[in-house]
C-alpha cells in the first residue's frame, strides 16, 4: 500500500508540475493584458508535434527510425533539449503573432471579442496541424529511457521525475525574474496600471508581446515534456489546458504563486482519487473548484475580484 500511494505522490506531483507550468502561462497573460489565450490547449497538442518533427529531422539519415515510430536514438544526447528549446521559440513567435491578430485588435473595446478570437485562431492552429500531422498520435522517446526506477518499491519512470524537475526549474527561474529583475518590475507594473506604466516610460506594447510569447513558449514546452509519457497528439493539450486553467482559478488567476500551488493540488488530487476510482478523477477536481469558488470566488491567493478587471 505504501509503495502504491509513493507511486501515486511522483505521478501526481509530475503531471502536477505540467498543470503548473501551464496555469502559470494563464496567470502571465492575465495580469499583463487582462486576456487570456483559450488557444493554449492547442498550442500544447502543436508543440508536442512540433517536437517529434525536429527530432526526426535532427536525427534523419541515423538511427532515429520512422516519424511514426521513432527509435530511442532519437532523443538521445543533446537532441531533446534542443527540440525543446526549438520549440519554445516557435511557439513563442506564434504567441506574438496570436496577441498582434487575435488580441490586440480588440484591447480596450468593449465586450469580449478576444475569447472568441483566441479560440478561432486555436482551431485554424488545430486544423493546419491537421492537414500537416495528420491525426494519429505519435510516440516520442525519452531521453532517459522506458526503464522503470524502484523508489521505495514504487515504480517511477524516469521521464515522470524529468518533466517535475525541469517544471519547478522553470517555474523558479520565472519566480526570481518576476520578483528581483527590472523586467519583472515593469511586467508587475503594466498589471497594475497600463496607463501609468507608459507615463513612466514602459513599452506596454512591448511587456504585453513578451507576455503572450512567454506563455505560449510554456504550453510548447509543457507539451514536449509530457509527450513521452502520453504520446504526442493533436487532441492531448484540451485536456490539460482545461485542468490547468482549473488549477489557475483554484490558487487565484492574478496570483502567480497561487496557480503553481493549484496546479499541483489538481495533480496530486487526481492521482489520489485514481488510487480509489479513476473515473472520479474529473468530477473530484471540478466538484474541489466549485467548493473553493463558493467560499473565495477569487481563488485560494486571489488578490483581487475577477469581475472588477
Amino acid at each position: 500500500m505504501l509503495a502504491t500511494m509513493l507511486q501515486a505522490l511522483v505521478s501526481g506531483l509530475a503531471i502536477g508540475g505540467v498543470y503548473a507550468l501551464i496555469a502559470l502561462s494563464f496567470s502571465i497573460t492575465f495580469t499583463t493584458t487582462r486576456t487570456l489565450n483559450f488557444a493554449q490547449g492547442e498550442f500544447i497538442g502543436v508543440g508536442a508535434f512540433l517536437g517529434v518533427t525536429v527530432l526526426y529531422a535532427l536525427s534523419a539519415g541515423g538511427e532515429g527510425g520512422s516519424f511514426a515510430a521513432l527509435a530511442p536514438a532519437a532523443s538521445s544526447g543533446w537532441r531533446f533539449p534542443a527540440a525543446t528549446l526549438a520549440v519554445g521559440a516557435v511557439l513563442g513567435t506564434l504567441g506574438l503573432l496570436l496577441f498582434l491578430a487575435a488580441i490586440r485588435p480588440f484591447a480596450g473595446k468593449p465586450g469580449m471579442s478576444w475569447v472568441m478570437s483566441t479560440i478561432g485562431f486555436g482551431i485554424i492552429l488545430q486544423s493546419l496541424g491537421l492537414a500537416v500531422w495528420g491525426p494519429a498520435p505519435v510516440n516520442m522517446p525519452s531521453p532517459f529511457g522506458d526503464d522503470v526506477l524502484r523508489i521505495g518499491g514504487a515504480g517511477v519512470r524516469p521521464q515522470e521525475i524529468a518533466v517535475l524537475v525541469v517544471a519547478v526549474l522553470l517555474m523558479l527561474g520565472l519566480d526570481i525574474t518576476m520578483r528581483r529583475t527590472r523586467l519583472g518590475k515593469a511586467m508587475r507594473a503594466v498589471a497594475y496600471d497600463p496607463n501609468v506604466a507608459a507615463l513612466m516610460g514602459i513599452n506596454v506594447t512591448g511587456i504585453m508581446l513578451g507576455a503572450f510569447a512567454l506563455s505560449s513558449a510554456l504550453a510548447g514546452v509543457g507539451g514536449v515534456l509530457v509527450a513521452p509519457i502520453a504520446s504526442a497528439s493533436l487532441f492531448m493539450g484540451m485536456g490539460i489546458a482545461l485542468k490547468a486553467f482549473s488549477g489557475a482559478i483554484l490558487g487565484g488567476l492574478d496570483n502567480p504563486r497561487g496557480c503553481i500551488f493549484g496546479g499541483f493540488a489538481l495533480g496530486l488530487l487526481e492521482s489520489g482519487v485514481a488510487l480509489w476510482q479513476a473515473q472520479w478523477r474529473e468530477i473530484a477536481i471540478f466538484l474541489l473548484i466549485i467548493l473553493v469558488l463558493a467560499i473565495k470566488p477569487n481563488g485560494l491567493f486571489g488578490r483581487r475580484a475577477l469581475d472588477k478587471v
